[in-house]
């Protein structure tokens, strides 16, 4: 599905025009971003939960020259589907 289906799919159930709802979804995703750079989790009923997780600095090692290589420490989001989304889903 691409964002223009979601919007429309979106649209049509709510009965909001697709302006609004695209306002709403970037809303939702700046907020997210938001509480990601403070390093808050966000859990939205229903849906799921985002949480930002710290990544350990690692060695990897090259496999066609044989040469290793430091990874930085970094963070990443993480996201686990509540299990209604999972119910839904199968």
């Amino acid at each position: 599905m691409t964002n223009k289906d979601f919007l429309s799919s979106m649209a049509a159930q709510t009965g909001m025009k697709k302006a609004e709802v695209q306002r709403l979804v970037q809303f939702l995703t700046a907020t997210l971003a938001e509480n990601m750079e403070d390093g808050d989790t966000t859990a939205i009923q229903g849906f799921g939960t985002f949480e930002m997780k710290k990544k350990l600095e690692r060695i990897v090692v090259n496999p066609s020259t044989g040469q290793r290589q430091l990874v930085p420490p970094r963070q990443a989001i993480s996201f686990k589907a509540s299990a209604t989304l999972k119910e839904k889903t199968l």
